[in-house]
């Protein structure tokens, strides 16, 4: 297995820098058995699944995660936050992380920090003063939207509500479980009404999500583990789903790898509680839970895209991306959806 198998060709005039609106994103449907591709709507979505199914959400938060800085000795800086370290403090992922030292000043419109560790990997752990908590942080934040889109326009108001899904509750993600970002509630209840139960749990998509494999074998790349829970209600419907043979419908990457990594600790059953995703899901992987998956149009050579392979099929996937581009599909976060049944 090589990174190149998983490489295809994209114009940027196929990046979708904005969102539709929700609900009226068009739909690529992909059947694994036969190969067969054709056009749909997520509007259509619910007669697409069948009374039984089992519909899994990602209910996490996105945090308006980005800050921008000033170094005490000149230039500006970019961090993301990923997770508070403890004691008022933050473990970033920050640029120019070569040029922050232990005991660097950053300075900000509001107040200053402190790099008080370095982790590797263009991590470090900065301490604010003023303490900068998540309410804070929703003031002064920036909506972590991805490179291939902030390179292109400045964030927007909307970004703010666009970029999270209706149903999100809680958490602390640096990235968006894109496919929940079609959905409405009208959506969903129409999904119900034809008789899908809907089942959220919470995965905290990390920065792993959009680290490149540079390995040009994948299985050299380290992915990042991704905390996640499962409420007790949810195991208990995931589980009846399983004994009863009925499909369940991951909305995302992220509800996969969740999904997965839960039946695998399970032995077979969910298990309600938190855990680490730790599996990193390539072609040749067995799926224990996963029926059928909404997800977007991923990146060239990216652990998202190999995870769909693994799916449905490297050949199938990549002939479907082609016929996406042929169609004029928005790829990407902000772009339309896949669904593979």
């Amino acid at each position: 297995m090589r990174t190149a198998e998983f490489a295809y060709d994209l114009p940027e005039a196929f990046i979708a820098t904005h969102p539709r609106p929700r609900g009226s994103s068009r739909l690529l449907v992909l059947e694994r058995e036969s190969g067969a591709i054709w056009q749909s709507s997520v509007g259509s979505l619910p007669a697409l699944l069948q009374p039984g199914d089992v519909l899994l959400l990602n209910d996490v938060r996105v945090i308006p995660a980005r800050l921008w800085g000033e170094r005490a000795g000149g230039g500006r800086c970019e961090l993301l936050l990923l997770r508070p370290a403890g004691e008022g403090a933050w473990e970033v992922m920050a640029r120019p992380s070569s040029r922050l030292k232990v005991g660097a000043t950053l300075r900000f419109s509001w107040g200053e920090g402190s790099v008080v560790e370095k982790r590797g990997g263009g991590r470090v752990v900065v301490r604010f003063s003023p303490t900068l908590s998540l309410r804070r942080l929703q003031e002064l934040g920036e909506v972590p939207l991805p490179p291939y889109i902030a390179k292109k326009r400045p964030p927007l108001v909307e970004d703010r509500s666009r970029y999270q899904t209706v149903f999100a509750r809680q958490g602390h993600a640096v990235a968006a479980p894109t496919a929940g970002l079609h959905f409405t509630w009208e959506l969903l209840a129409a999904c119900e009404a034809r008789g899908v139960e809907i089942a959220t749990l919470t995965l905290h998509v990390g920065p792993g999500t959009f680290v490149p494999v540079k390995s040009q074998d994948p299985r050299e790349h380290q992915l990042e583990p991704e905390l996640y829970a499962i409420p007790p209600h949810t195991a208990h419907c995931l589980n009846a789903a399983l004994r009863q043979k009925r499909r369940i419908v991951c909305v995302g990457t992220t509800a996969v790898r969740a999904l997965e990594d839960a039946l695998a600790r399970g032995a077979g059953k969910v298990r309600p509680g938190e855990a680490l995703a730790t599996a990193f899901i390539l072609p040749g992987y067995t799926f224990r839970g996963t029926g059928a998956l909404l997800t977007n149009f991923h990146l060239p050579r990216s652990t998202l895209l190999m995870l769909v392979s693994a799916f449905a099929g490297r050949e199938r996937v990549l002939a479907a991306y082609e016929q996406a581009k042929l169609w004029g599909f928005g790829f990407y976060s902000y772009g339309d959806a896949m669904l593979v049944l």
